[in-house]
């Protein structure tokens, strides 16, 4: 077997059939994430996926039917993996094997999937390109000289790539999303409290989520059903009915409204993006949805609500690496000599930024006037949409503003970078469920259709996002490298 069917459907009807198993699948896999051109994998746990694929091949000849089981997937290195080294991207983490599974990770284990490795990301999850990586930058399989956007690059690039057939990411302002538009893959960012965090190194805890990247809207959703559902270790799980997330796939757009908020075509959407988005919003119409013009007045503050919010729960949250208990440690005069030589050496430049910004947030003096006003902004944001989504089903909208840019193009411009995310922070903020979908191409790279729908109606947004792809051959598109292979 030269590479790996197109979806989790397609390789899981293989595997039953018997016209191929679980291990020659993860062999593919290893050999094309072992010869990696785009930097995305940071470890090929070889031997661990061979023993989940003779497992997974066991479980099939009993007749075990879970549609993840003997499936090769990859995981981000920000997410808990036993045994298996864990950095989030970052020296300050170097050598860190964690004694326990995130309970994503578990939850794809009991169903059967085969975790190829660990995948390249921003550090910590901070960035919108993957060129903050400690272990360097992923390069983009449409143009290698291009990012695949960030935090998830890594992931989002080995499902392009025909690498594995679905991976994971977190998406805490777009890094799902995102890097799923500028890779040609589907990303989807689940609603706040679907998916346990429990094991996922924390970034900013009230916005992170886990969610998957898949070659088509129901691999996403297939992984959803694994992924979801209430976990007593982390306490912002919710108790919700388990449900079926593939009931809707088939039914169409027709009757449903659609709405297009205004704000998200505005100065600084490249016109070939604009141009792919509009037409596949005249597509859905086309299928029988009703296209209602709407309005989120709020959405210019989201960044800056992001930008305090964000950076302040970054700086609670990564004040535990000290050089004391796990990963790098650099010797100083004293106690406090090797703290400040440990996270000066171990952290890197965005990592620093953000936690200054966030600890100046917090800072006596300030914490009322920056983050507790962020909070209320944040309030103003969420009733905003609740009040759009009393009008219609769901929203659908640009993903990025752009193509994938030129490694480099923004790295000494912060703003610039930030406002890639524009798009899609809105969402984390409002803690709503948003999905990227390929949508066409601009000057021969992706461009992603966002679908976001109110809290915990995900089967809503499942629905629309696989009536376009079903009327569109987008989701086919494979970048030249992964056509080459």
């Amino acid at each position: 077997m030269a590479e790996l069917p197109g979806s989790i459907r397609e390789a899981g009807d293989l595997l039953r059939a018997r016209r191929a198993t679980a291990v020659e699948l993860a062999e593919v896999a290893i050999e094309r994430a072992g010869v990696d051109p785009y930097n995305a994998w940071l470890l090929v746990s070889a031997e661990q996926a061979r023993a989940q694929a003779r497992a997974a091949d066991e479980r099939i000849a009993s007749g075990d039917a879970s549609p993840l089981c003997g499936i090769p997937w990859a995981c981000k290195d920000i997410i808990g993996t036993k045994g298996v080294e864990t950095t989030a991207g970052s020296k300050i983490l170097d050598g860190y094997v964690p004694p326990y599974s995130a309970t994503v990770v578990e939850r794809l284990e009991a169903a059967g999937a085969v975790m190829i490795g660990k995948t390249n990301l921003d550090e910590f999850a901070m960035g919108s390109s993957n060129e903050n990586s400690a272990f360097g930058p992923v390069k983009n399989p449409w143009d290698t000289s291009r990012v695949p956007g960030g935090s998830s690059g890594g992931s989002a690039v080995a499902v392009a790539a025909g690498e594995v057939c679905f991976g994971l990411g977190t998406d805490t302002g777009g890094s799902i999303r995102q890097p799923a538009a500028l890779s040609g893959v589907a990303g989807m960012k689940p609603t706040y409290g679907r998916v346990s965090r429990y094991g996922v190194v924390a970034f900013a805890s009230s916005l992170d989520q886990v969610g998957p990247f898949g070659r088509t809207v129901e691999d996403i959703a297939l992984v959803c059903q694994a992924l979801f559902g209430v976990d007593p270790a982390d306490a912002t799980t919710m108790p919700l009915p388990s449900e079926d997330l593939c009931r809707d796939l088939e039914r169409g757009v027709k009757g449903m409204r659609l709405g297009v908020p205004r704000e998200y075509f505005v100065k600084g959407i490249e016109p070939g993006v604009e141009r792919a988005v509009r037409a596949a919003i005249r597509e859905l119409e086309r299928q029988g949805a009703t296209l209602l013009d709407v309005s989120l007045p709020s959405t210019d503050h989201a960044l800056g609500v992001y930008y305090i919010v964000q950076p302040a729960e970054a700086s609670a949250n990564l004040a535990r690496y000290d050089g004391v208990r796990y990963g790098l440690r650099v010797e100083g005069p004293d106690l406090v000599g090797t703290y400040k030589a440990t996270r000066g050496a171990g952290f890197g430049p965005e990592v620093k930024r953000r936690m200054i910004l966030g600890t100046y947030a917090l800072s006596t003096g300030y914490y009322d006037a920056y983050y507790v006003k962020a909070q209320k902004v944040r309030t103003v944001i969420k009733k905003e949409f609740d009040d759009v989504f009393a009008r219609v089903d769901a929203l659908v909208t640009p993903t990025s503003p752009t193509v994938a840019f030129g490694i480099g193009a923004k790295t000494n411009d912060p703003l610039a970078m930030y406002l890639n995310d524009v798009f899609t922070l809105p969402v984390n903020i409002a803690g709503l469920p948003g999905i990227s979908i390929p949508c066409g191409v601009s000057e021969g790279l992706p461009v992603g259709l966002q679908v976001i729908a109110a809290s915990y109606q995900e089967a809503t947004m499942f629905r629309v996002a696989a009536a376009y792809e079903r009327a569109t051959e987008h989701h086919r598109m494979r970048p030249p490298a992964a056509r080459a292979a």
